[in-house]
């Protein structure tokens, strides 16, 4: 027996799932950047620095944009 769910219904499962992994990759890809570089993003983020928070909002379009277009040809 199958089950069909509505792809309305099912369109919202992706959102749910893709906005889950996104905000999972950006917590990873914060932490690997603080390990692999010689800076905190959270202090330097904290004294102003406009070259940290250009490169996290950078990182987090990236990764927004790459797991958006995983998502988007999914739905075939």
């Amino acid at each position: 027996m199958s089950v069909d769910l509505d792809p309305i219904i099912l369109n919202f499962i992706y959102v749910g799932f893709g906005g889950l992994l996104t905000l999972l990759f950006m917590k990873l890809g914060c932490f690997m950047f603080n390990r692999i570089f010689v800076f905190n993003i959270n202090e330097e983020l904290g004294k102003g620095n406009i070259a940290v928070g250009l490169m996290v909002m950078g990182l987090f379009i990236g990764i927004g944009v790459a797991l958006g277009l995983v998502i988007g040809l999914g739905l075939n």
